[in-house]
């Protein structure tokens, strides 16, 4: 049995963190897995090489690197609970879905860019998480193929996203409506640090989830970011803050579609 230690810079969110399971999953020599998001680093317990982890993990570009691999003493004790961690995930993918909804509707009723762009990174997160449940015991080829049409469908929107921002930046469509922007957005922030909460609550370490609540950065920035158009839209009384993060968003959200085609 070895242990092998990666460190992964671009690991700040649990729904990457997902990403990262559902690769490795094609690592028949992986025991266990154990995720510390604020040290961005990922600890494996398996049998023989290490370098089909790495060559898996940097199929993500996550910019992954080898910190250290040594022989374990044994099977470590840290392997999950199949049950717990279903639930956990149902529950975060109801949240996320939830705002996703919530923040589409809208986002559109409010003619905001930054809302609708919001509401396709929940849409992700969602993704990911509804990949981990459906794919779990089903062959490679079948997991391949739900990650490509999720990757897909994530990057159509994303897409359509950028256009619809485009043609907002030449003159069409309305001021939104800064109000509906900023609750929308408090609510989803919300919605995001009861997500984290509860992927992180499992790893019964009460600093490891308030670290991570610091570090898992990017749904709660975009949430600000909303947060920050709103006022802004207010203060100027132009759409241009909400079509600067609605843009934003979008390319974050096609990043997020990549990735996960990575798993294809």
């Amino acid at each position: 049995m070895q242990k092998t230690t990666l460190l992964v810079k671009k690991m700040d969110c649990p729904a990457e963190v997902e990403l990262i399971r559902l690769k490795f999953e094609g690592c028949p020599n992986i025991v266990s897995c154990q995720f510390d998001i604020p040290d961005r680093r990922v600890e494996v317990y398996h049998t023989g090489d290490y370098k089909p982890l790495l060559d898996a993990i940097n199929g993500l570009q996550l910019d992954a690197s080898l910190l250290e691999t040594t022989t374990a003493a044994g099977q470590t004790s840290a392997v999950e609970q199949d049950s717990d961690e279903r639930k956990l995930l149902w529950q975060v993918l109801a949240i996320n879905f939830g705002f996703f909804v919530l923040e589409i509707l809208t986002g559109f009723l409010s003619g905001s860019m930054g809302l609708v762009a919001d509401s396709l990174d929940m849409l992700a997160d969602s993704l990911v998480y509804g990949l981990a449940l459906f794919a779990v015991g089903g062959t490679v080829a079948r997991k391949k193929n739900i990650a490509k049409i999720s990757g897909y469908f994530q990057l159509g929107l994303a897409v359509l996203g950028i256009i619809e921002v485009i043609r907002r930046f030449l003159g069409f469509g309305d001021i939104p409506n800064f109000q509906t922007m900023i609750v929308i957005s408090i609510l989803a922030l919300m919605g995001n640090t009861a997500s984290l909460y509860l992927l992180q609550k499992s790893k019964n370490t009460e600093a490891h989830m308030k670290a991570s609540m610091i570090f898992t950065a990017n749904d709660v920035i975009i949430n600000v970011g909303v947060i920050i158009a709103g006022v802004l839209v207010f203060i100027s009384n132009s759409k241009i803050p909400d079509l600067v993060v609605g843009t934003i968003v979008f390319f974050i959200v096609a990043r997020g579609a990549y990735r996960i085609l990575q798993l294809a």
